[in-house]
């Protein structure tokens, strides 16, 4: 395949803020950006030298974004398949609909995840309430997801009881959904993939992620777990990029069991949130191997050129009495401040995040966490550290077993 080389035009079916941070890597090397978003006042329309605002499901809005463009790609799996489709008429578009149209659906994802043999809970699917009493009849404690969108611990519904199905059914909008069995996890690993159109790929060592209330609070890598599991997850991640036909980025999200299981949580085919450490950690970012991939240039390394952290900042950090402290959290060695460039703050909205790096995953991860308690409230004090555990504000690290799907 002939690659598109800098001096072209990428076009982002989305402008969130993945999208702005791969829209800044392409200008890094020299491409031009178009961007379509629903949000006239997206993230990365003040990177792009075109917006267009318009639904996700436009189809003339898809078509005229790659007619403009070079190649399409996207920073959210929520575009619709008659959209993708249409625009993949006018210019390349990576990855294709057939691998976002699987992706896009939980029910959709997790059944080809299972038909093709990839380790995943127990799961059923619900069309009515009575399906979710079914399911946790037969399941025990479970968790009723929405088919679609729903990120961040959103469109999520906990179910102890049978009896709890109707309320899941109706909160969840009475809707198809997925419920899942709780599991009893002891760490959560994600795993991210590059992959060309020729099928070239190299795969990032491993993250290691701590969630609250179902969105991603700090992340690190390298991941300091049992090889065992590295290895698994590592040989995991590119088998299923290439069985799901890849092309661009693929975020694989994996819990791992108190009982030693290693399981297929969820896929993204796009950039993660998991992966931010890439930009100050490893060689070649997730932003930067994003082009490249999907430009079909030479994929760029991914070896840890030092160990690097990162923790969210969410709009609670905007709404508390004592205005935010970034100047403060500056100050602390070898941290990094990124702001997504939202004009309003609002409870649970990633407005940004906060890097480290350290000469040990422990020192990075000491760093944001020191570096976000500065920001928050001045304080410098994060908690004790020993040898074999570190008890950051509040976070045990390795966690303790704990029920908590995501």
């Amino acid at each position: 395949m002939t690659p598109i080389l800098p001096g072209a035009t990428i076009g982002f079916l989305g402008g969130g803020q993945l999208g702005r941070m791969a829209a800044m890597a392409a200008r890094s090397m020299g491409y031009d950006v178009h961007v379509l978003d629903p949000d006239p006042n997206c993230s990365a329309r003040a990177i792009a030298s075109k917006t267009i605002t318009a639904a996700f499901n436009d189809v003339n809005a898809a078509i005229e974004l790659a007619r403009g463009c070079d190649v399409v790609t996207l920073e959210i799996e929520q575009i619709s398949k008659v959209a993708l489709d249409a625009a993949a008429q006018h210019a390349p578009v990576r990855p294709g609909s057939a691998p976002v149209y699987i992706i896009q659906d939980r029910i959709r994802q997790k059944r080809w995840l299972r038909d093709n043999k990839f380790p995943v809970g127990d799961f059923r699917e619900a069309n009515e309430a009575g399906d979710i009493e079914q399911a946790v009849l037969e399941m025990g404690a479970s968790i009723a997801k929405s088919t679609h969108g729903g990120y961040d611990g959103r469109g999520q519904v906990r179910i102890a009881d049978p009896s709890d199905g109707v309320m899941a059914w109706n909160t969840l909008g009475k809707r198809a959904c997925l419920v899942e069995q709780m599991l009893p996890l002891f760490f959560e690993l994600s795993v991210l993939v590059a992959r060309r159109p020729g099928g070239e790929m190299v795969v990032y060592h491993a993250s290691y992620n701590v969630h609250t209330r179902g969105v991603l609070t700090w992340a690190v890598t390298p991941a300091l777990v049992d090889d065992n599991f590295l290895k698994q997850a590592a040989a995991l991640a590119p088998a299923i990029a290439e069985k799901i036909g890849i092309v661009g980025l693929l975020a694989v999200e994996f819990f791992v069991t108190t009982d030693g299981r290693l399981l297929v949580n969820e896929l993204a085919p796009r950039p993660h949130n998991t992966f931010h450490h890439s930009e100050r950690a490893v060689t070649t970012s997730q932003f930067e191997q994003l082009v490249r991939a999907v430009c079909d240039l030479p994929l760029g390394s991914v070896d840890i050129v030092t160990p690097g952290a990162i923790i969210n900042l969410l709009g609670e950090v905007w709404l508390q009495k004592t205005p935010p402290r970034f100047a403060d959290s500056l100050n602390t060695t070898g941290s990094r401040l990124h702001l997504y460039g939202k004009p309003d703050a609002r409870e649970g909205r990633k407005m940004g995040h906060i890097s480290a790096i350290g000469s040990t995953s422990l020192h990075a991860i000491r760093g944001v966490l020191t570096s976000y308690n500065v920001l928050i409230s001045g304080s410098l004090e994060v908690g004790s550290n020993t040898s074999t555990k570190i008890d950051l504000g509040g976070w045990i690290w390795p966690q303790s077993a704990d029920t908590n799907n995501n």
